[in-house]
């Protein structure tokens, strides 16, 4: 039994689906799985497993940031065996390219996070997306409208310190903001497991436009339909 999460072995499901918000795990474990049954409540961070077209999912939730989300993926990866995270989370657009609502498949993630600088004794090490789940949720996303594929921004600080430096992001390709997915990479590949963040733009930096609590805890479907499409397929 992990330390974070408490649940026994056997209760989490090989592929995990991953919101930041507990209650958005809540959400997609009541309206998208069959037979969902709660296996954690630790600290209030919910953990479901149901099926889902017959296949075995459990969804976490992974609180904010990457210290946050690191905890509860170490856990995942080292206790239950569990193959595969897929995050779906919210997002900040930077990138004109993007519109509030549309989707990011990330394919890599830059970050200002010291955590890989640690690790790597100061070298930059690149946090990229596993292919074929990239792939299948690339499959699995056509034909729908406002969806990208592209590079995201983990960042540190949800009020920055210096938000001009967003705009060089922007330069260099970046579609969008948010505070998971570079430690997810980074751990998936340190585990030899898969991991893909498929986010939700809920607010756009350039335009001011942004959704209600509501709207990005219970509105947010397209991502999750995308995300278990790709992780079952992939299974």
């Amino acid at each position: 039994m992990s330390t974070h999460i408490g649940a026994r072995a056997g209760d989490i499901a090989p592929l995990v689906l991953m919101p930041g918000d507990p209650l958005r795990a809540k959400w997609i474990a009541e309206t998208f799985l069959e037979d969902a049954r709660l296996y954690t409540e630790v600290r209030g961070m919910y953990g479901f497993t149901g099926t889902w077209q017959g296949h075995p999912v459990s969804v976490q939730g992974s609180g904010m940031g990457q210290p946050s989300l690191a905890i509860y993926v170490n856990e995942l990866f080292r206790e239950y065996d569990v193959q595969s995270i897929i995050r779906v989370g919210t997002c900040g657009g930077m990138s004109p390219k993007v519109a509030i609502r549309d989707v990011v498949i990330a394919s890599g993630a830059c970050t200002d996070s010291s955590m890989n600088r640690i690790a790597f004794e100061g070298l930059d090490y690149a946090p990229v997306a596993d292919f074929s789940l990239l792939q299948a949720a690339y499959s699995a996303a056509a034909g729908r409208s406002g969806v990208h594929v592209g590079l995201i921004y983990s960042s540190d600080s949800f009020y920055p310190a210096r938000p001009e430096l967003s705009a060089r992001m922007v330069q260099y390709g970046v579609l969008a903001v948010e505070m998971e997915a570079s430690a997810l990479y980074t751990l998936a590949a340190k585990h030899a497991r898969r991991a893909l963040a498929i986010c939700t733009v809920s607010d756009h930096l350039d335009t001011g436009e942004e959704t209600t609590s509501h709207e990005r805890e219970q509105t947010f479907g397209d991502m999750v339909e995308i995300a278990l499409a790709a992780g079952t397929a992939t299974a």
